[in-house]
């Protein structure tokens, strides 16, 4: 096996062949937690103070691990079936898919920080640090269960949110109609009363705005059992989404355990066969000098 291919299995992982993921991928998730966990610390003076150059040497380690992460996964980028064509080209390929450019982003925010200067732009990307979390992402089979039903349910998502927003528009009118005259301030405008119509639909309901009229007041009961309606619509779909990839995760690896399981009983077969092969040569062999012996004999 060559080391690009050692890197792809263990980097890649479509190229990890066993449960769960490679030993290299667990440390890389625990570098990427701990960096996280770091970028928050920072937003704290009162731990940063007189520590500045402890978590600046660990700024540098934690860019050198994941600069080193990044180029070999550009680098056994060709190992990977699904990149068909030159070397060169397969690297391009793999470094303009999602995962690639969350991984060039992360490691990019952890390179200003340390060349940049204090100011509310390098705090600014210390916080965008944070989005490391995402590359958790190819580690996480749960993760992948939501993207897989966010996107298998994707066109019902986008009706129940077009519903919201019609109900957003219809609610704010008719406050803006009733209410607008006597609370210019809170419904003088569409757009002020949207944000009751905001705080009701998502049943948060801060109580800074509500209506005094009757008319307002019963509008508003109205909204608010609409808004539990809203928000159970997107939930019940995701939910029976998620169940539903969850499920077919535990179908596809049953299969592969399935899989390895008929090679390996295959490749058993195959050796019982040559074993058998071998048997039955080494006793034709026994004969033919069984043979021979008997017509020595008879000479």
């Amino acid at each position: 096996m060559t080391w690009r291919r050692w890197a792809y299995q263990n980097l890649h992982t479509s190229g990890w062949r066993k449960a769960g993921i490679s030993p290299v991928n667990r440390f890389i998730a625990l570098m990427i937690l701990a960096a996280v966990v770091m970028a928050i610390l920072q937003t704290e003076p009162e731990i940063v103070d007189g520590y500045e150059r402890f978590f600046r040497r660990l700024e540098i380690v934690f860019a050198c691990i994941f600069l080193v992460e990044y180029v070999a996964r550009v680098w056994c980028a060709p190992e990977n079936p699904d990149l068909k064509g030159p070397p060169w080209q397969a690297r391009l390929r793999y470094m303009v898919t999602l995962p690639a450019i969350i991984d060039l982003l992360a490691l990019s925010t952890l390179f200003l920080t340390l060349f940049g200067s204090e100011g509310a732009f390098l705090r600014l990307f210390r916080l965008v640090r944070i989005f490391m979390l995402a590359r958790l992402g190819r580690y996480s089979t749960a993760l992948r269960a939501v993207a897989q039903a966010v996107n298998s349910r994707r066109y019902e998502l986008v009706a129940s949110l077009s519903i919201a927003a019609m109900l957003l528009l219809v609610s704010s009118t008719l406050l803006y109609i009733v209410e607008g005259p006597l609370q210019p301030d809170d419904f003088g405008s569409i757009p002020r009363a949207m944000w009751w119509s905001i705080a009701t639909l998502t049943t948060v309901g801060y109580g800074d705005v509500f209506p005094v009229t009757p008319i307002g007041k019963i509008l508003a009961g109205i909204t608010a059992i609409t808004g539990i309606g809203l928000i159970a619509m997107p939930t019940g779909i995701l939910a029976a989404a998620f169940s539903d990839a969850i499920q077919s995760q535990r179908e596809e690896s049953q299969v592969l355990k399935e899989a390895r399981l008929a090679k390996r009983e295959a490749l058993e077969a195959q050796q019982d066969a040559r074993e058998a092969e071998d048997d039955a040569r080494e006793a034709e062999r026994d004969a033919r000098a069984a043979e021979l012996r008997a017509l020595r004999d008879d000479d």
